[in-house]
C-alpha cells in the first residue's frame, strides 16, 4: 500500500496476486455467492488459486452460523472447505471477551447459532437473560433476531454490561438488492441505551488479527466487496487488498472512495487473484490504463475516451484480448478522481466517444 503519489491501484500488478501473497482472505457474501448461489465461476477460479499454492481463508462479517455450517455450506457450492479455515465476526468477538474479562465470563449472546458456539468455544458462560448478570453482550446478525432478544440485550447494557457487535454492517447482499444487516438491530441497542457498541469485526483490526492468527498468513491479500468494511480494514491492518464488483460496491461509489476505502487492485469478481493487473500512468494529460484514458476538462469533470489507435504501443478497448476484464477504464477513472487535488468527491464523469459512453452505460456513470 502507497502513502503518497498516485493511487496503489495505479500499480497493477505485473503477476497474478495468487503468485504474490500466501493466504486469500475472502470475504463471503457478495464474493464467493450471493444469497444461495455461488458467484459465477468463482469456485473453479479459487480451485485454479489453490493449485497455484494460494490457502484460502473464508471471512464473514455474519456471526449467524458456525464455522462447521459455513464450511458445509461452501463445500455444497463448489467451494471445498473445512472448519478451520472459516474465520467468522463472533469468533473475533469472543477472543476480544475473552481477552477482557477472563474465561468462563458470562456473556449473552443476540444473534445466530454461530454468535453463542464462538462464545463457548472461547471458553465461556452462555447466559439467557439480563437477570444471570452478563459483563458482556455480544450482537451478531441472525435471521430469528427479533423484539425478545434485542429488548434483553437493551436491558443487559442498561445495566453495565459490555455492548460488543460482532460488525455494523447496515445491510445484507441479497438477489432482492440489500436487506437489513447486523448494523441495524445493533443500531436499535445503540440508541435505546445511548451506549456506543465496541466493534470486532471488519473493519476493526481485531478482525485481522483473527484472520492472521488462525491462518498463519504472512502476506495476505483481502479480497472483499464493502468498501467500508473489507477495504477500510485492510488499510487499519496495513494489508492488500483486492475490490471486487459482484457485491455491494458499484463503480459510483467506488470513484467517490475516500483514501482509507480505496483498493490496491480492482476485478470484476475473486478470480482476480489469477491474473495479472494493469496499471496506470500518466498521460495525455491524465491517466491511461490499456486503451483508455481518463482526463479532467475545464469544469473539473472527468472524460474517458478511447486512446489514439495511432498509437505504437495503444490497446484497443473492445474485445476479450484487449481489455480483458473490461475495467480498464475504470481503473483508470478512479486514478485520475483519487489524484485530483480537489479530492474525490462530488466527482463528475462523460464520455469523450462512442466507445466510452457505451462503457459508461454498462458501469451505470452515464450523467442524468
Amino acid at each position: 500500500m502507497s502513502t503518497g503519489g498516485p493511487p496503489a491501484l495505479a500499480a497493477g500488478s505485473t503477476r497474478p496476486p495468487a503468485e504474490l501473497f500466501d493466504v486469500a482472505l475472502l470475504d463471503l457474501d457478495g464474493v464467493v455467492y450471493v444469497g444461495p448461489d455461488a458467484v459465477p465461476g468463482v469456485p473453479e477460479g479459487l480451485a485454479a488459486a489453490r493449485a497455484a499454492g494460494m490457502r484460502l481463508g473464508f471471512v464473514t462479517n455474519n456471526a449467524a452460523r458456525p464455522p462447521e455450517e459455513v464450511a458445509a455450506h461452501l463445500s455444497e457450492l463448489g467451494v471445498p472447505a473445512v472448519p478451520d479455515e472459516v474465520i467468522t465476526s463472533s469468533q473475533a468477538a469472543a477472543t476480544v471477551v475473552a481477552e477482557t474479562f477472563g474465561a468462563g465470563a458470562r456473556v449473552l449472546p443476540v444473534g445466530g447459532p454461530g454468535v453463542a458456539a464462538a462464545l463457548r468455544a472461547a471458553g465461556l458462560t452462555v447466559v439467557e437473560r439480563a437477570e444471570d448478570e452478563p459483563v458482556a453482550v455480544v450482537q451478531g446478525y441472525g435471521r430469528e433476531v427479533g423484539w425478545l432478544q434485542v429488548a434483553e440485550a437493551v436491558v443487559a447494557v442498561r445495566r453495565g454490561a459490555r455492548h460488543v457487535a460482532t460488525n455494523a454492517d447496515a445491510t445484507i447482499p441479497s438477489p432482492r438488492g440489500p436487506l437489513p444487516g447486523n448494523g441495524a438491530m445493533v443500531g436499535v441497542v445503540r440508541d435505546v441505551t445511548g451506549v456506543e457498541p465496541l466493534v470486532t469485526g471488519k473493519p476493526d483490526p481485531a478482525m485481522h488479527a483473527e484472520c492472521v492468527r488462525r491462518t498463519g498468513a504472512q502476506r495476505p491479500l483481502v479480497v472483499g466487496d464493502r468498501l467500508d468494511t473489507d477495504i477500510e480494514g485492510s488499510h487499519r491492518a496495513g494489508a492488500a487488498s483486492l475490490l471486487v464488483l459482484s457485491g455491494v460496491t458499484v463503480p459510483a461509489t467506488l470513484l467517490a472512495a475516500r483514501p482509507d476505502h480505496r483498493p490496491d487492485l480492482l476485478a470484476p469478481d475473486a478470480r482476480g487473484v489469477l491474473v495479472a493487473h494493469p496499471p496506470v500512468t500518466a498521460a495525455d494529460g491524465g491517466w491511461r490504463c490499456g486503451g483508455w484514458v481518463a482526463a479532467a476538462d475545464g469544469d473539473g469533470t472527468l472524460v474517458l475516451r478511447t486512446a489514439d489507435s495511432a498509437e505504437p504501443d495503444a490497446v484497443e478497448p473492445d474485445g476479450d484480448d484487449r481489455d480483458g476484464d473490461g475495467l480498464d477504464g475504470l481503473r483508470a477513472l478512479c486514478v485520475a478522481a483519487w489524484s485530483r487535488e480537489s479530492g474525490a468527491d462530488g466527482v463528475r464523469v462523460r464520455a469523450g466517444d462512442e466507445r466510452a459512453r457505451a462503457a459508461l452505460a454498462g458501469w451505470d456513470l452515464e450523467p442524468r
